[in-house]
């Protein structure tokens, strides 16, 4: 893969301005923080947008779909991170892979589902050059999740439902955590769902803004 090193683009000064932002509005995970800062966003968007790669903002990836926004990607993870294990990881909704790469470096496993073909091919592709071993990817609706692999500790979903699809619920650990914005367009929340021996709770974090949870493949 092209680097694009020499045209700026690398720069630790842009990242270190980054993880100043994120750390002031309230990520204070100090290991989500440093993988902002070391992981090259700038290779997860189109050349032509690379110049805005480590600005705090949501990038078109094409076929209708974006990066998310630094913040959420960071809020999402440390989520996860400090509630429990992220062991064994499903991620529904892998766009260009910049949240699964992240992922990659806590988790002992994480199971990737992406509904649109080109992107998961290109996930694909992006995993092998940089040398990650342990995601697997799957082209799939990601509502169905991917049982055969579960139950895992951990599920991230970058989409929004109005409901969480009930195959996901039934693929969380004991203990495990899912994290997905919740809600109609214009009125998404980003939640937090746990389950227990008891059976499972949810908590509204914060209003979000997400693309739509989409039955199907493409």
């Amino acid at each position: 893969m092209n680097d694009r090193h020499g045209i700026g683009l690398t720069s630790q000064r842009a990242r270190n301005r980054l993880v100043d932002q994120l750390r002031g509005m309230g990520i204070n995970s100090e290991e989500v923080l440093d993988l902002i800062r070391n992981t090259p966003r700038h290779l997860f968007v189109d050349e032509a947008l690379a110049s805005r790669a480590y600005e705090n903002n949501a990038l078109p990836i094409g076929f209708g779909q974006t990066i998310s926004q630094p913040y959420i990607v960071a809020a999402m993870t440390e989520l996860l991170l400090t509630t429990g294990s992220v062991s064994r990881v499903l991620e529904i909704g892998a766009g260009c892979g910049y949240q699964t790469i992240l992922l990659s470096k806590l988790a002992k496993q994480v199971f990737s589902i992406e509904r649109i073909a080109a992107l998961a091919n290109r996930l694909r592709e992006r995993l092998h050059e940089l040398r990650v071993v342990n995601v697997r990817v799957r082209h799939g609706d990601g509502r169905l999740g991917w049982a055969i692999h579960g139950p895992f500790d951990a599920i991230l979903i970058a989409a929004a439902a109005g409901v969480v699809p009930q195959p996901l619920l039934e693929q969380l650990a004991i203990g495990g955590r899912l994290v997905m914005p919740v809600g109609v367009p214009g009125e998404q929340t980003l939640t937090l769902i746990r389950r227990t021996e008891e059976g499972l709770s949810e908590e509204a974090l914060q209003r979000v803004s997400f693309v739509p949870l989409i039955d199907g493949v493409g």
